[in-house]
């Protein structure tokens, strides 16, 4: 048997200690709620260069998770993003993707959709579990664990301001716009 420790803010700013004595442990991570602080993370920006969510202070952001680079769902929440990239410019949000997808697959499908925001490679889901969105899923009868697409809003000061968790790939700037109203 061994102990693990896993820790997360809550909404207060307080660390919660979470421990398990298991062999087995599978983490649950909890999700992130409106009003806690968005977990801080690194990525390469539209120009190539190393940057923090922190770096984004003062500004807002369109933080989504999707589960697959090329897949129709993922294409049209991401096609979405793009048509309204400006309008989100203009609003002050920053736009930007999470997938556990290679940075190589990231570039093609950026390439080929003309994104022109950022796709973050999470490969060894670390930013997935921290914002919990990593679970199971079904799909065609089975059930598997994989990223549960999700978007946040985060605001100027780097806290959750919603969590949409029923994304509607399709008009997700529609859906943003309407809760934000």
């Amino acid at each position: 048997m061994k102990t693990i420790y896993f820790c997360q803010r809550n909404v207060e700013n307080k660390f919660l200690v979470h421990y398990i004595i298991s062999s087995n442990f599978k983490p649950n991570f909890p999700n992130m709620e409106k009003g806690m602080q968005a977990p801080d993370f690194s990525f390469k920006n539209s120009e190539g260069n190393e940057q923090k969510l922190s770096d984004l202070k003062g500004r807002k952001v369109i933080l989504y998770f999707y589960p697959k680079d090329s897949t129709p769902g993922c294409t049209a929440e991401a096609c979405d993003f793009r048509d309204n990239y400006n309008m989100w410019l203009k609003k002050g949000y920053e736009v930007i993707g999470i997938s556990a997808d290679s940075d190589a697959s990231h570039m093609k499908f950026a390439e080929k959709h003309s994104l022109p925001f950022p796709l973050v490679a999470d490969i060894d889901k670390t930013i997935i579990k921290a914002y919990g969105v990593w679970g199971p899923k079904k799909f065609m009868g089975r059930t598997f664990d994989g990223i549960l697409r999700t978007t946040f809003i985060i605001d100027a000061e780097g806290k959750i301001e919603e969590v949409i968790s029923k994304v509607e790939t399709k008009a997700s700037t529609a859906q943003i716009l309407e809760l934000l109203k």
